[in-house]
């Protein structure tokens, strides 16, 4: 399943002096970024509906698969509201997707991402299969980019059926 989203206008304040995406927003550039990404920021929800954020491995693979403790903060909060929101590690080179995710057991994680999570970190799950854990398989709903160095040049937001 390969992703092949709409590029779409940015949804930002005239001050920011940007009404259009960028011409040369380019989505299989973002997947490139978000392949090379070393660590992903999730943000989730808690209870009482403050912000909680942490930054997780993962693959990008038609998505980004990541896992987390059930009985973690991030976990109960994923069991409880299924919105995510997630970021890479640059504040210059910027790559925010938003969405939905529902745990899967390791089972039904394909091998080749179990695989490359394994040649990315070093550590390969599926010989320390964490019977607290569970997987999730973010498909975005939206995605934005751009450039700090060139912002109104490169604005991008991406929409996902």
């Amino acid at each position: 399943m390969a992703l092949s989203p709409r590029l779409t206008d940015p949804h930002l304040h005239p001050s920011y002096g940007v009404t259009k995406a960028a011409a040369n927003a380019s989505w299989p550039a973002i997947e490139e970024k978000l392949t090379a990404s070393r660590n992903y920021w999730l943000c989730t929800t808690r209870k009482d509906g403050a912000p909680h954020s942490k930054p997780v491995w993962g693959v990008w693979s038609d998505g980004l698969w990541f896992s987390t403790g059930t009985n973690a903060v991030t976990g109960r909060n994923l069991a409880r509201d299924p919105r995510i929101s997630v970021h890479n590690e640059s504040g210059d080179d910027v790559v925010i997707l938003e969405g939905e995710v529902a745990p899967r057991p390791q089972s039904e994680v394909p091998d080749s991402v179990l695989a490359s999570y394994a040649t990315k970190y070093g550590f390969d799950p599926r010989e320390n299969e964490d019977p607290s854990g569970a997987w999730f398989h973010l498909v975005p709903r939206v995605a934005h980019s751009w450039l700090e160095t060139d912002f109104q040049n490169s604005v991008g937001r991406w929409e996902f059926d």
